[in-house]
């Protein structure tokens, strides 16, 4: 029993680190360059890599998925923002995209200091059952 629960919190851990990577220098759709560094996201088939980017003028949501080049795929990421502990956490921002294998999504800029958190669905388009959310650590 030890055993199974000791693998389960490290696969917890790993799937926390992966979707809790911090902002990085990528360049995003408003054109601004966010904080040095790079995203390592794992590659796996329809699971989506998420974080976000924070500059002086606010943050963007970013999310991606690698697929199958054959296959439709569609990635949607949101930032969401909870004004006081335990209110519901709203959408700020989304943006979707859909895409033949690899897809991408950045959303507009969210100017708040409210309690933030990125999330992102994506998998294959034709098959919701196989859609996967996964989301950034509050911030």
């Amino acid at each position: 029993m030890r055993a199974r629960i000791v693998a389960l919190m490290a696969a917890a851990a790993g799937i926390t680190a992966a979707t809790a990577l911090p902002a990085t220098a990528v360049t995003t759709a408003a054109g601004s360059t966010a904080e040095t560094g790079t995203v390592a996201c794992t590659t796996v088939l329809n699971q989506p890599c998420v974080w976000h980017e924070t500059d002086g003028a606010g943050i963007v949501g970013v999310a991606q998925v690698s697929a199958s080049p054959s296959q439709l795929t569609v990635v949607k990421v949101e930032v969401r923002t909870q004004h006081a502990w335990g209110s519901p956490w709203v959408t700020a921002a989304s943006a979707t995209t859909y895409a033949q294998g690899f897809a991408k999504a950045v959303t507009p800029r969210v100017v708040t200091e409210d309690l933030r958190i990125v999330c992102a669905t994506a998998g294959p388009a034709q098959d919701v059952a196989q859609l996967v959310t996964t989301c950034t650590s509050p911030f």
